[in-house]
């Protein structure tokens, strides 16, 4: 976890704050004790707490992160039925108080191991996360929400902006790659077509992070928070995201979706790690250096 706030206007919520909104709100956990989960564990948009043995809570620290309580509660409980592993369904959504701004949930706490961070070749883990995948994109998305403009399941026309600035930026670091190789490769992501077919359900963020495995194998999907309908794409980025070497040729075919769908998904991989290497350059290395290791790996892909 970055020692300094990595998004302005940053808040984070303390575990005597959650100690009294369960108090006020949840008077049949108020006993239980309360302890920050590691660091190393903490993501961008969330600060998470132990909430005794079998319960977390998920606190938003910045105002996009604000609706994933909502949306958890309204949209995974019947999703879960369909999936071939665990996902937290809320067990509470909480209101704003104790001086913090935004409705929380509480969930179960889903014991295991995440993969390594910056990508692992691991063939079976692939083949259960492409499952997980092939099973979620078959559920009806009949009056699922459809993904807007800019997020992750949309038109990947609508990230071309923030990555045309900044492609300059990058240019006066040395972050390991070309940065005109990167632009080449942008250019060819935008120009596979766009996706015809019906829309699908998709997680959206399929990182190592968001993965808990028990004895190796997928035991759960957590981090819901860039649920909703659209592209498949993104959620094909998860070979480059989470996988190298075999695993992610593994995954590819696992998955079984066309050409023009794999270069949005490097796209998908693209965007937002040329966006985010500058913004979490000194706030959140962990996160910069994922940024890198997918721009080189999708200028690979596509070279």
């Amino acid at each position: 976890m970055p020692v300094v706030p990595i998004h302005e206007n940053e808040v984070r919520v303390t575990a005597e704050q959650l100690r009294r909104l369960l108090a006020e709100q949840c008077p049949r956990w108020a006993e239980l004790p309360v302890t920050a989960v590691p660091s190393d564990l903490e993501g961008t948009d969330h600060v998470l707490f132990r909430i005794g043995d079998g319960l977390a809570a998920r606190m938003p620290k910045v105002a996009w992160a604000a609706d994933q309580a909502d949306s958890g509660r309204r949209w995974l409980p019947g999703l879960a039925a369909r999936l071939p592993v665990r996902i937290p369904i809320p067990l509470y959504v909480g209101e704003p108080g104790a001086g913090y701004p935004w409705r929380w949930s509480v969930v179960p706490w889903l014991d295991g191991t995440t993969p390594p961070r910056l990508g692992c070749d691991d063939v079976p883990l692939a083949g259960d996360l492409a499952a997980f995948v092939r099973a979620l994109h078959r559920i009806d998305p009949a009056g699922g929400p459809a993904k807007p403009p800019g997020s992750r399941g949309a038109s990947l026309r609508h990230a071309d902006e923030s990555v045309r600035r900044a492609l300059p930026r990058l240019a006066g670091f040395d972050d390991g790659f070309d940065v005109s190789a990167a632009e080449r490769a942008w250019e060819a992501c935008l120009a596979a077509p766009e996706w015809a077919g019906a829309p699908v359900w998709i997680h959206g963020d399929l990182q190592p992070g968001n993965l808990i495995t028990d004895g190796g194998r997928l035991a759960a999907v957590i981090d819901f928070g860039a649920l909703g309908v659209g592209d498949p794409a993104p959620d094909v980025a998860a070979a480059l995201w989470t996988f190298t070497g075999a695993a992610r040729d593994a995954f590819r075919e696992a998955v079984a979706y066309d050409e023009d769908t794999w270069r949005r998904a490097c796209g998908w991989a693209l965007a937002p790690s040329l966006t985010g290497i500058d913004y979490y350059r000194h706030t959140f290395p962990r996160m910069a250096e994922h940024g890198r290791r997918m721009v080189r790996a999708v200028i690979t892909e596509l070279s």
